[in-house]
This record gives C-alpha cells, sequence and structure tokens, in this order.
C-alpha cells in the first residue's frame, strides 16, 4: 500500500484496519542488527555467548519453521526436533562420506534432506487434520529417533551413539571461539529470517494462510491445498533441519539421538504459543522467554532459599501457567503484546 505525506510516497502495512509506517520498522531492525553484529561479541562474555545467545538464535530458526507450518499453513506438528536430528545426522554424514565437502554445503544438504523427510511425514495431512495430524508428526518423531539408534550407519558405527561432531572450517577460518559461532549462527539465522519474510509476503505466503483459513475456499479460488501443505511441510522441515545441524556443530559439540528428543519438540511448540503464532517475530520472542526464564527461574530459586524438589519442578509449573495464560489472555502471544505497546507508545502523550 502507499499513501501520500509531504510530497512523497512511503510505504506501509496495515495490521487490524491501521497503517504504520515501515520505514520505522526498517530502522528499528537495523538498530539491532548493528547491536548484535558490533556491540554483543564486544561485550558479552563466553558463557552468554555459549550458553544463552546461541542456543537463543538456533530454537529462534527452529521455531520460525514450526512457525511456517503451524503459524501460518495451520498444520500441526509435533515432531520438530525429529526434522532437527535429520538435518544434524546427515550433515554429519555428509562431512564424513564426502571429504572436502564445504561445511555451509553440508547444512544446506541436511536442510533439504530433512524436507524430504518431512514431505514423506506430510502427506498424511492431505486426508487428516487437528490432533490426528499431530498423532502423526508424533509418530515421526518415534521413527527417526528409532532408526538413529538401530541403523549403526547413521551414527558412523559408534557404539554409545554419541559423535564428536566434526570442527566447523568455513573458507579455510576455524570457527571455534564462542564470539565467531555466535557470528556464524547470526549471520546464518538473520539471512533465513529475511528469506521466511519475503517468502510470507510473496504468493505461497498468501496460499498457505489461506489453506490455513478454509482449505476448500482456498481450493475453489485457484490454489492447490496437496502442493500448498507439502510445501509447507518442506519449508518448514528444512528450517527445522539446519537449525539441528547448528544445533549440533555450534551449541553441543556432539551428535546424539538423545538431544532430539520428545521434549524438545514440546519446547519449541511452547516458543510459537507464547510468542505469537503465524509471526516471524513471536518465533524470536518466544524462543527468548523459554532461554532466558530458566535462568530467571535458577536466579529465583536459589535467593528464596527453595527446596531442591520444588526448585526442580518450578520450570514446568511457570511452563504450564504461561501456556494456559496467553491461550486466555492474549492468543496472539507476545509479538501481540509488542504491537499494542508500540501503538500506545505511538499515541502516547496525547493522540493525534
Amino acid at each position: 500500500m502507499f499513501y501520500r505525506e509531504a510530497g512523497q510516497f512511503k510505504t506501509t502495512y496495515e495490521t487490524d484496519g491501521q497503517i504504520f509506517p515501515i520505514r520505522q520498522d526498517r530502522i528499528a531492525l537495523g538498530a539491532l542488527l548493528l547491536l548484535a553484529l558490533v556491540l554483543v561479541p564486544l561485550f558479552a562474555s563466553p558463557y552468554m555467548l555459549s550458553a544463552i545467545l546461541i542456543p537463543f538464535l538456533i530454537f529462534s530458526l527452529a521455531a520460525l519453521g514450526l512457525n511456517i507450518l503451524t503459524g501460518y499453513c495451520g498444520q500441526l506438528s509435533l515432531g520438530t526436533a525429529a526434522f532437527m536430528a535429520v538435518g544434524a545426522f546427515a550433515s554429519f554424514n555428509f562431512i564424513a562420506r564426502l571429504p572436502g565437502i564445504p561445511m555451509l554445503l553440508a547444512f544446506v544438504l541436511g536442510g533439504l534432506c530433512a524436507a524430504m523427510v518431512g514431505i514423506a511425514f506430510g502427506l498424511p495431512s492431505l486426508r487428516i487434520r487437528g490432533f490426528y495430524l499431530a498423532a502423526s508428526t508424533l509418530a515421526t518423531q518415534f521413527f527417526v529417533v528409532w532408526c538413529l539408534t538401530k541403523i549403526p550407519y547413521l551414527t558412523n558405527y559408534s557404539s554409545s551413539g554419541v559423535i564428536t561432531a566434526q570442527k566447523i572450517v568455513i573458507f579455510g577460518y576455524l570457527f571455534d571461539s564462542p564470539a565467531s559461532k555466535y557470528m556464524l549462527v547470526l549471520a546464518i539465522v538473520a539471512l533465513m529470517a529475511l528469506l521466511a519474510k519475503n517468502m510470507i509476503r510473496s504468493n505461497v505466503g498468501r496460499s498457505w494462510m489461506a489453506v490455513r483459513d478454509m482449505d476448500v475456499a482456498a481450493e475453489v479460488i485457484g490454489f492447490r491445498p496437496m502442493r500448498t501443505k507439502l510445501l509447507a511441510f518442506a519449508v518448514s522441515s528444512f528450517y527445522c533441519g539446519v537449525a539441528g545441524a547448528l544445533y549440533a556443530y555450534a551449541y553441543l559439540g556432539t551428535v546424539e539421538p538423545e538431544a532430539y528428543s520428545l521434549d524438545l519438540s514440546f519446547r519449541i511448540l511452547f516458543m510459537i504459543i507464547i510468542g505469537g503464532v503465524g509471526s516471524v517475530l513471536g518465533s524470536f520472542l518466544g524462543a527468548a522467554f523459554i532461554v532466558l526464564l530458566p535462568v530467571f527461574l535458577n536466579i529465583l530459586a536459589h535467593s528464596l532459599s527453595l527446596p531442591t524438589s520444588v526448585a526442580s519442578n518450578l520450570e514446568f509449573m511457570v511452563f504450564g501457567a504461561l501456556i494456559i495464560f496467553f491461550l486466555i489472555v492474549e492468543p496472539h502471544g507476545l509479538a501481540r503484546l509488542w504491537q499494542v505497546g508500540k501503538e500506545k507508545l505511538r499515541l502516547w502523550p496525547f493522540p493525534h
């Protein structure tokens, strides 16, 4: 959309019937990228980079992949960790079996393998939906973990199943410090988030949202539900596969099936519920909330001298309460609260 102001045209976007200029969002986004690229590596400690910022970015990418499938296409999935595992193990095997392959190419190929698995397990979405589809994607979780533990070739014949990930070497540079790994993960996540944002604004994204809102009406107006749903599964699984590879190489340092458990799938689902379903920003807000909340609760438990039994279960109780809170009070999550807050600040102190 365009509107005329002070003799010039400005691009705008519309939310809930109100028009907001894109220029302000671009300035804010540029400031955040400058902060993340320049100030964070200079002042953040190695512990903050390794234990907080890197997992936050990786989980944001995985939550973005799930949000593409669930938030924009309306296909409920509980197998996010399985697709992450496929990406991690496929990347490891490409690097191990093909000497000299560029690591970035291995990550991309790992994501493509996860996309193929996503298409295969997305076929039931053509006939079932809702909780039945969630049950079928839950089968993906158990099937993939079973394959990784029962097929020795996938784990390079490791007796324990835990494999040390290869060192990250890209264009001859070794990414071994927390700051260098953070910069690599930040660059990949920022690029893929930008691609996802543009994809959602394109005809592909509109077809996803049309199928999400009413698949019968979408088919009537010309969209093909089968191709649309399978494409959503492929793109979502690709994002999760790349996130799984980064999770193994940049965060854990190992490739193991136990790291991609069902608990991880639920955590990523909680991220998009709390952050905001159908929102790119919500994926990042939800990931930040889920990563920072255990740190805050741990500090709170130690300051209040809570018993060990209470402190160990405090995180689960708070997670459950927050899920219920956001589902009742604000179903659109933190992203919607952020939009409301920006609008109130725009009108404060005098409406105009």
